[in-house]
């Protein structure tokens, strides 16, 4: 892959999507191809045909599909692995039919099981049940890396999967209902602090504990495996610190200037009581993040600050 390469983020309007396009463009990548809003409807597999016939990609990284929190696992199970299922094959069939010279699928850490070793190695994948919370997500994202190794192994394609560890970052998705935690977290602690209130109610014990990534150290993983892997088996992108939900709720605290208290639900779901991937095989090929923690959700929560808050201020003026 090089600087004139013809290459498609399937998902470019994601957090990782977004991510990987300014990487890449601040590298020097000239030839980025059907990035939004000319991106077509993954879903419809005519549409996804007709881009991959027009445009004729390179190279493919697939970071598309919805994804949620706990909340949206629940709600939404149906809508989660339906479209991350036609996503991921209509991606996968067309990128093997119009040629292109190499894929990257990224799945989930809601992959492994939910009682999965720890840090969790590529080995447990299916090897006992997943997390209930998010089974219906996580089943649709297994699906797209055994479907990857299918098309290796019958057509000998080039197509590699990957799974990233919790990632957060500018663009996230900040729903306070609906998103992952971080920025669930920060939209509803900075709310806190704007209308002064007492306390923010948190979901579950807060003692289960993530792995983190920032999105920007992701893309690079990306973009390093996407150079220097190409194997069946897949790789885990992580290497983030690992801290307990009440530690990172307590960060954001911090970083937003909030001087409430938080409460724990403990009527509510934990989800899985540790998710941490050994990224080991990641480390030794010779990349690792350099983004600390704080630094990147100080960063989060300034774009957030620039592009959400601001936005919805406008708005709310304007209605009156």
């Amino acid at each position: 892959m090089n600087e004139t390469s013809r290459i498609y983020i399937a998902g470019g309007d994601t957090l990782i999507g977004t991510a990987l396009r300014e990487r890449l463009r601040a590298g020097g990548y000239t030839n980025l191809v059907g990035e939004p809003p000319d991106e077509p409807d993954l879903t419809c597999p005519w549409q996804v045909e007709d881009f991959f016939s027009a445009e004729r990609p390179e190279y493919v990284f697939v970071a598309a599909g919805p994804t949620g929190g706990i909340h949206a696992n629940q709600s939404y199970p149906a809508q989660l692995m339906r479209d991350n299922l036609l996503t991921t094959v209509h991606v996968i069939h067309n990128a093997y039919r119009y040629d292109v010279a190499k894929l990257l699928y990224l799945a989930s850490s809601c992959s492994y099981p939910r009682l999965a070793p720890q840090p969790m190695r590529v080995e447990s994948l299916m090897t006992g049940p997943l997390e209930p919370t998010n089974e219906a997500y996580a089943m649709a994202k297994l699906a797209g890396v055994v479907l990857c190794q299918a098309y290796r192994r019958q057509y000998e394609a080039s197509f590699i999967t990957a799974i990233p560890t919790n990632t957060f970052g500018p663009h996230d998705d900040f729903r306070a209902e609906d998103s992952h935690v971080i920025p669930g977290l920060l939209r509803r602690i900075h709310e806190a602090r704007c209308r002064g209130q007492a306390e923010v109610r948190i979901w579950g014990s807060g003692r289960p504990r993530r792995e983190f990534l920032y999105s920007r150290d992701l893309a690079d993983a990306c973009l390093y495996v996407m150079r220097n892997y190409d194997a069946d088996e897949p790789i885990n992108l992580g290497g983030g610190p690992e801290l307990s939900i009440a530690e990172v709720a307590n960060a954001i605290v911090n970083v937003v200037g909030y001087r409430g208290r938080l409460s724990f639900d403990t009527s509510r779901p934990d989800g899985m009581p540790l998710k941490c991937l050994d990224s080991q095989p990641l480390m030794k090929l010779g990349w690792s993040p350099s983004t600390d923690f704080h630094t990147a959700l100080a960063e989060t929560y300034d774009w957030f600050l620039r592009h959400i808050a601001s936005q919805e201020n406008r708005n709310a003026r304007k209605a009156v």
